[in-house]
């Protein structure tokens, strides 16, 4: 994505992001390259691609060297530090890193809907009334998280939200319909399990805010072989910017909360006929 002059020339790209994907289209329209035959040489989609030139997804470190090799090139793999770099506030990036490797990830949220839940005119309706100068580059960044859902092994997920969360109409009606049909959809799949707090419950552990605990599973150890005991980490979220926090008395007390909130919460089952009120109350309209 570039901006365009008075005089329709184009002008300097909007971000980083945007750059890489200029830089991109422009290599592939001087190969005569499709966007289908590109993504074959580059290992990746064609959807993809198209996500990247347009600057809707920040592309992983792998597609950028699969990328160089496409293009004979060494450009992608020495730009993308900086894209990631802008792409992710420095505080949160080492959060992201841990997600992606993450084998279950367990998340809290009494405000909106869950970051890796969220369809892409949700997330930009709730992010844009903060202004921020990089709008575009913070959506993008949201629906790339979401890419550790739709891997061939995807991590088991839980996320508990409270309520008040399905009421808020962030984005309008028809947006929030969207939103509330991807919340059906998501809870289907085998290792996702989607839990409401319904308004009935007035106070319940997760009061003090949104969480999230990453866990990952036993693995080996490189160097020995030998198999190393799980672990989570806890990040909390807050006001600027949140923490990783890796101090196993806050950890503990991260993990017994949200086992708490998992009896204070509706079943699967029950959690979806809730959330399947809210969207009759918006179709009626």
């Amino acid at each position: 994505m570039t901006t365009s002059s008075r005089d329709g020339q184009p002008e300097t790209p909007a971000s980083l992001l945007a750059f890489f994907g200029s830089r991109l289209l422009k290599l592939r329209n001087e190969r005569g390259w499709s966007q289908a035959e590109l993504a074959t040489k580059a290992h990746t989609t064609g959807a993809m691609v198209s996500y990247v030139e347009n600057a809707k997804r920040v592309p992983s470190a792998d597609l950028a060297r699969d990328l160089d090799v496409a293009f004979e090139s060494d450009f992608f793999a020495d730009f993308h530090p900086l894209v990631i770099q802008f792409a992710y506030p420095s505080w949160f990036l080492p959060f992201v890193e841990m997600e992606r490797d993450a084998s279950r990830i367990a998340t809290f949220e009494s405000q909106i809907i869950p970051a890796l839940l969220q369809t892409e005119e949700y997330a930009r309706a709730m992010l844009a009334p903060v202004r921020p100068d990089d709008l575009a580059d913070l959506v993008a960044a949201r629906m790339t998280r979401q890419a550790i859902l739709e891997q061939q092994d995807p991590p088991h997920t839980w996320f508990i939200v409270d309520e008040q969360a399905l009421r808020r109409k962030i984005g309008g009606p028809a947006v929030m319909r969207a939103q509330l049909e991807r919340l059906l959809t998501a809870g289907q799949a085998p290792r996702t399990v989607i839990q409401v707090v319904p308004d009935e419950v007035a106070a319940h552990p997760g009061l003090a805010g949104p969480f999230t605990l990453l866990n990952f599973g036993q693995g080996r150890d490189p160097k020995t072989g030998d198999r190393k005991p799980p672990h989570d980490v806890l990040f909390v979220d807050g006001f600027s910017k949140g923490r990783t926090a890796l101090d196993t008395a806050e950890v503990a007390e991260g993990v017994r909360s949200y086992d708490l909130l998992r009896g204070y919460a509706l079943s699967p089952e029950a959690s979806a006929e809730r959330i399947g009120t809210h969207l009759e109350g918006l179709e009626k309209r």
